[in-house]
């Protein structure tokens, strides 16, 4: 393996610094190392993180190879400073068998440019009527340890109890997408007087607070893990607060569109601002990136939702639900959060690194920058700014809502298991 030794960055954003990196790991870190033969890499005024993980990723394949595959979702994973990344199981066939999740673990191990950590379906076929086969794919080849029916809700206690029961078995975690179905039904937008004003059919908050009210208690009452996926209420982030003051062993993510965009958006009737659950108001925001300042929501997930032009581009109505996440979520994180004082580089290191990693349990991911370490780290310049352009996007599809703005930062380059799979900002593979 090549030797790089990376001259100048700022770990977590502390004093500059040298970082060795060698046979895959972090071999010093120090004032003017040097290395005979090593590849140097210049980073001054460079942030060095620990590479970020994501609990919440749609690679598609098997089954929509025209919206992503796992090769481009990576190589858009690792563009947006991600070493890992949670695949979700929503795919055709569904991942709720050892098969399919090995095989989504195959196609990552060979495109080589993230960790791709599968996802397994809480039911068959995410249909909510019986459990999908848990313990055969946590024994996988891809050690599954996160499931989730994400895109529907485990609606039925008695059967999302018996979920949390059966994971506990494997220190697994039951990830929710809370939604009551029966408060949603034909459900286009976040209900509220926007929602009204224009026609569109509303999404109640109180579909996401009931779920998630409800789970903390039966993972109260179980003694399980529940991870809730993308929470987007103030409500939602109140009864968190209350269930970790409980001791409830609850975890939460927060997506990057949820922290930086409101239903204002929905005025234009842009079908690429439509999402599940949907844009919310500026007080909900504004709860949002204070929970997860207070660590309230542990982590940021992308929700990273590709869809061919035939499924987006059409009436509100009929287009599918879903934005892309990965190569601007820390960009995103960046402007809402380190900006204006919310985090500092340790926070965003935390929230986007080392909690996600440790609830997928996702080995040699979210660890200290520090000598013996994998070498799975991101450089990024914080002075950058760029405006997003989704042809430029390393993904298959084109729905990202952030086109046209300008963000703040740029991944200058991504190392996994100290192979760099990005420099210069440039895919390398």
């Amino acid at each position: 393996m090549t030797t790089y030794l990376i001259k100048g960055a700022r770990p977590l954003g502390g004093e500059p610094a040298d970082i060795l990196v060698k046979d895959g790991r972090i071999a010093a870190i120090g004032d003017s190392l040097s290395a005979t033969g090593a590849e140097v890499v210049e980073a001054a005024g460079l942030i060095a993180l620990p590479g970020l993980v994501d609990l919440h990723t749609h690679l598609r394949e098997p089954g929509r190879e025209d919206a992503e595959t796992v090769e481009t979702g990576s190589r858009a994973a690792a563009l947006g400073g991600f070493t890992a990344v949670h695949a979700m199981a929503n795919t055709d066939p569904v991942a709720d068998t050892a098969g399919v999740v090995e095989q989504v673990w195959r196609l990552g191990q060979e495109a080589g440019l993230v960790d791709v950590v599968p996802v397994g379906a809480v039911t068959v076929g995410l249909k909510g009527e019986r459990l999908a086969e848990l313990g055969a794919m946590a024994d996988s080849a891809a050690r599954v340890r996160v499931f989730s029916d994400d895109g529907h809700c485990v609606s039925d206690p008695a059967l999302m109890r018996r979920a949390l029961e059966y994971v506990k078995a494997f220190d697994g975690v039951v990830a929710q997408h809370a939604e009551e179905p029966r408060l949603t039904v034909g459900a286009q937008m976040h209900e509220g007087d926007r929602s009204a004003r224009l026609g569109l059919t509303g999404w109640p908050a109180a579909a996401e607070e009931a779920i998630i009210a409800r789970d903390v208690l039966l993972a109260e009452h179980v003694g399980a893990r529940l991870h809730v996926c993308h929470v987007s209420t103030a409500g939602s982030v109140e009864i968190l607060r209350w269930a970790k003051s409980r001791g409830v062993q609850v975890t939460a993510e927060v997506t990057p569109h949820h922290l930086l965009l409101t239903d204002a958006c929905a005025e234009s009737y842009d079908p690429v601002f439509k999402v599940n659950p949907p844009l919310r108001t500026d007080a909900d925001v504004e709860a949002l990136r204070a929970g997860l300042a207070d660590g309230t929501i542990d982590a940021v997930g992308t929700d990273h939702a590709p869809h061919a032009v035939e499924d987006k581009e059409s009436e509100w109505a009929q287009a599918r639900p879903g934005m892309l996440g990965l190569e601007q979520a820390l960009s995103v994180v960046i402007e809402t959060m380190v900006e204006p004082g919310r985090l500092d580089w340790a926070g965003v290191a935390d929230r986007m690194s080392v909690r996600p990693a440790a609830i997928g349990r996702v080995d040699g991911h979210g660890r200290p920058l520090a000598p013996g370490e994998p070498a799975n780290l991101v450089l990024v310049d914080p002075s950058a700014r760029a405006t997003v352009d989704p042809a430029a996007l390393a993904s298959r599809s084109r729905n990202s809502p952030y086109a046209g703005r300008e963000l703040p930062g740029r991944v200058v380059a991504t190392f996994l298991k100290g192979t760099p799979t990005v420099l210069d900002g440039k895919a390398v593979k």
